[in-house]
């Protein structure tokens, strides 16, 4: 009897877990396989990026800009020592990120950025499951200005998103998210003035989250029948 308990006890416990949200990916662009990716030779300048690997658990970043003359670079991070960063901006030109969700629901995610004095001021999320059509979350995110301190992190460059009412992005095989430049080429930089070709903008600590699938009733069910029958045939031994 003792068994049953335990058992039903555990499932219990990993039945209320499964609320608690599990990160998907995690981009700090700390590891090898970033840096190596984002300034590796033949990748800097170029007008798209491919192939960056999230740090933590999986997906794949990617960026395209109008501009080929674009430079792609690791500047010191938020809080760490490196984030990724290119300028030539120009309206339309985006960060991208790809993960898969399935066995998960809840989206939600969080990451920082910042820029310089002629970099972009306002930038857009969207989100996709087929890579071509996305739609914006909300508004306009309006870009502070700072230079990142590597030895702390400062919690008012992150910006949240709570997607867990997008049903689309609930077990899809490929989910897509866009950081996407907002600002028009003239009177669309930080400090009101026009976009400048040196100008830079940022991105650290992008972060995707979800739900793990709470186990089937079914199963569930099965395995408290299995040990009842257990517990059951341990008395009669005993």
């Amino acid at each position: 009897m003792k068994t049953f308990f335990a058992l039903a006890a555990v499932l219990a416990a990993s039945s209320s877990a499964s609320v608690k949200a599990d990160v998907i990916a995690d981009w700090t662009f700390q590891t090898s396989a970033s840096t190596n990716n984002i300034i590796g030779t033949g990748r800097t300048p170029g007008a798209t990026q491919s192939g960056i690997s999230a740090d933590i658990g999986f997906g794949t970043a990617s960026a395209s800009h109008v501009s080929a003359s674009t430079a792609w670079s690791i500047p010191s991070g938020n809080g760490s020592a490196n984030s990724w960063s290119a300028n030539n901006w120009a309206a339309g030109d985006y960060f991208q990120f790809s993960i898969s969700t399935i066995g998960y629901t809840g989206v939600t995610l969080s990451y920082d950025q910042t820029g310089s004095a002629s970099g972009p001021g306002a930038f857009s999320l969207q989100y996709s499951t087929d890579g071509l059509n996305f739609t914006p979350s909300g508004g306009n995110n309006a870009i502070i200005l700072s230079t990142w301190s590597p030895s702390s992190h400062a919690s008012g460059f992150t910006f949240n998103y709570d997607l867990s009412s997008v049903s689309t992005l609930n077990e899809a095989p490929s989910a897509y998210f866009r950081i996407v430049d907002q600002a028009p080429t003239t009177g669309g930089a930080i400090n009101g003035g026009t976009v400048l070709t040196a100008g830079t903008d940022r991105i650290d600590n992008f972060v995707v989250n979800a739900v793990a699938d709470a186990p089937e009733p079914s199963c569930i069910a099965l395995l408290l029948v299995g040990g009842s029958a257990l517990a059951f045939s341990q008395r009669r031994k005993g």
